[in-house]
Formats: C-alpha cells, sequence, structure tokens
C-alpha cells in the first residue's frame, strides 16, 4: 500500500498494522486481480464504488472516491457510480452517497 494513507479507514490501518503478514498477501491479491482486469482505471474504480455503496461499506468509500477522481471521475460519475445499485439493492445504496461526495468535495 502506498505511504499516503489518506482517506484510508481507521479499521483497514489496523489491519495493516497489526496484521502486516495478512495484509500483504491481501494486497497481493487485490494486485492480481486489478491486473487481470479489462477494465480501465476510472471505469474500474466506479465500479468498485458502485460494489462498496451496495454492500453498505462506506468506511471504504472516501479511498475509493479519491482513486475515481485522481483516474479522471467527474463528481457527477461518483454519483452515478453509487446510485447505479438502486434497481437492484434498493436505496440502501443512498447510505454511501454523503460520504462520497465528501471525498469527491475534499480534495
Amino acid at each position: 500500500m502506498a505511504d499516503d494513507m489518506t482517506g484510508v479507514s481507521d479499521a483497514f490501518k489496523a489491519f495493516l498494522t497489526e496484521a502486516p503478514q495478512h495484509a500483504q498477501a491481501w494486497m497481493a491479491a487485490v494486485q492480481a486481480l486489478d491486473g487481470a482486469s479489462a477494465l480501465d482505471e476510472k471505469t474500474g474504480a466506479l465500479a468498485y464504488l458502485a460494489v462498496l455503496a451496495v454492500l453498505r461499506l462506506e468506511s471504504g468509500v472516501h479511498f475509493h472516491v479519491q482513486a475515481a477522481k485522481r483516474a479522471g471521475a467527474s463528481r457527477q460519475e461518483v454519483i452515478s457510480a453509487v446510485l447505479i445499485g438502486l434497481p437492484a439493492a434498493g436505496n440502501a445504496v443512498t447510505q454511501s452517497l454523503p460520504a462520497a461526495l465528501a471525498a469527491y468535495d475534499a480534495e
């Protein structure tokens, strides 16, 4: 993981610090899966946000919104990614919207 821990949840920081061997194995898998993806960086980041919203994993939203923004995603694209799960998952996805907007507007 990069040295910049901006937007990384306290839970994930604890994982990295307190279980470094597990974290290293996890990050290797994440990087391998990322490398296997046919999606471009922006599309992948937006798709990941959609999954976070559906699963209500708000703690990862800030970090992944910033990744999407760095990859060129607009504020409206971030909103659309969060809300794309509405038909399948219902309005529970709206719970992630405030965190996503705050993260996008933060930097």
